[in-house]
């Protein structure tokens, strides 16, 4: 079960890497008339799915410690509030599909760098008494990975749109 947990936590980021590293591909096969950022968001959101089924073969449940609470809810509340202020196409690579994503720069954004990240990593740590330690630094790595490769994009890759 230990294998098959870990490659169901790093699941995403293959995708992820290919569709920030080949995102008029990406365009290219949503076609015309389908939004490439609505459609990346219904398979990340499976991808998701795979790798709570993945957490959750290997956990041990039981009440959570005082930690969990706080670092929980601001990394649910960091989540939220990037997905509040980007939308759909901002938080799933509508930039680099060709779309004009206005700056952000209310909080989060401006005081904590990659906020959906690092709330991303606060909400796996927060579940550190349930799930042994190697599965939460697997898939925070695979953010870190992430935020490296997307700290480098290049404006020039970005696609072009289909409409």
């Amino acid at each position: 079960m230990g294998l098959l947990a870990a490659i169901g936590v790093l699941l995403p980021f293959p995708f992820y890497w290919w569709l920030w590293t080949n995102p008029q591909s990406w365009v290219n096969l949503c076609g015309r008339g389908r939004d490439p950022s609505t459609v990346m968001a219904r398979v990340s959101h499976v991808l998701k799915a795979a790798q709570l089924l993945s957490l959750f073969s290997v956990a041990s449940l039981s009440w959570p410690p005082l930690y969990f609470w706080p670092l929980m809810a601001f990394g649910q509340f960091l989540n939220f509030r990037v997905y509040q202020l980007l939308g759909e196409a901002g938080t799933y690579y509508g930039v680099r599909f060709g779309k004009n994503i206005p700056w952000v720069t209310e909080f989060p954004f401006g005081v904590i760098r990659d906020p959906q990240y690092v709330g991303s990593i606060m909400s796996l740590l927060a579940c550190l008494s349930w799930v042994p330690f190697q599965y939460i630094l697997l898939w925070s790595l695979g953010y870190v990975f992430m935020m490296f490769l997307e700290s480098k994009e290049d404006p020039s890759a970005r696609a072009k749109s289909l409409s």
